[in-house]
């Protein structure tokens, strides 16, 4: 199973112009919420369902709260958004600038998460600024950290998927990976034997750090107003903690 960023993290830019955006009202009045997701993408989304992934679980209480049902709109790449008929993602960065040109507006933060570092137990390395030139670093192509590190002239190694920098990492083919701690943490829970050491975030590197919120497609205010309220009781109550656990990830309180 191959895991990936949310393609939803800041890469919808410009593609939901002519999603469709569906009241509160038309919401409830068809007895379903739709949600888009990646179907072959734990820790996120599982449409195998076996784990389901943290989206559609968290999807699934989000939709109990707004008194409706869960629907899945499995997309694979972000051109799909066009003609899927979901009315939000879940793990949208909480920006306005990083949504600027997504049309998505994005709830109350639930978490707050970024890319971290992935280890071998035995290494030395301790934060990004302990990078240097002799350390070999996985990236996802395209992504902010290969140009923030590549900037810092750290040798790079990209990948397509964040699991193969993982396994890389615990290969001894690389010095480290640069992923989200969503990817670490349920790889090592599912790499027992591989564990890798997670480094802490490190709020210094500004666009390596982020909230994380649910983004709606051009809601009325009282979609965004419902699903402020649902994800505020859903964390109050535990249940977003209990969710993320499930796949190994402790979350981190939003900013």
């Amino acid at each position: 199973m191959k895991t990936i960023l949310p393609f939803m993290v800041g890469a919808v830019i410009g593609l939901i112009g002519s999603a469709q955006a569906r009241p509160l009202d038309a919401i409830r009045s068809t007895g379903v919420l739709g949600l888009c997701a990646h179907p072959n993408s734990l820790p996120f989304a599982n449409k195998a369902g076996d784990p389901p992934g943290f989206q559609v679980e968290l999807g699934r209480a989000l939709a109990r709260e707004l008194g409706v049902s869960l629907e899945l709109d499995w997309i694979i790449t972000r051109y799909q958004m066009r003609s899927a008929g979901c009315d939000i993602l879940l793990d949208v960065i909480a920006d306005r600038e990083a949504q600027g040109e997504t049309n998505l507006r994005v709830s109350k933060p639930y978490y707050r998460t970024g890319v971290i570092l992935a280890v071998p137990q035995a290494s030395k390395l301790t934060s990004f600024k302990s990078l240097d030139g002799q350390t070999k670093v996985g990236v996802l192509v395209g992504s902010f950290a290969a140009m923030i590190i590549s900037q810092r002239r750290v040798p790079i190694s990209t990948f397509g998927f964040e699991v193969d920098s993982l396994e890389a990492v615990a290969n001894h083919e690389i010095d480290a990976a640069a992923v989200t701690p969503a990817a670490a943490s349920y790889f090592n829970l599912t790499h027992p034997d591989k564990a890798l050491r997670i480094l802490d975030r490190d709020e210094s590197e500004a666009n390596l750090n982020w909230n994380v919120a649910v983004g709606m497609f051009r809601p009325d205010d009282n979609l965004r107003e419902a699903i402020d309220a649902a994800v505020e009781r859903l964390r109050a109550d535990g249940t977003i903690d209990r969710i993320y656990k499930r796949y190994g990830v402790v979350l981190q309180t939003p900013k």
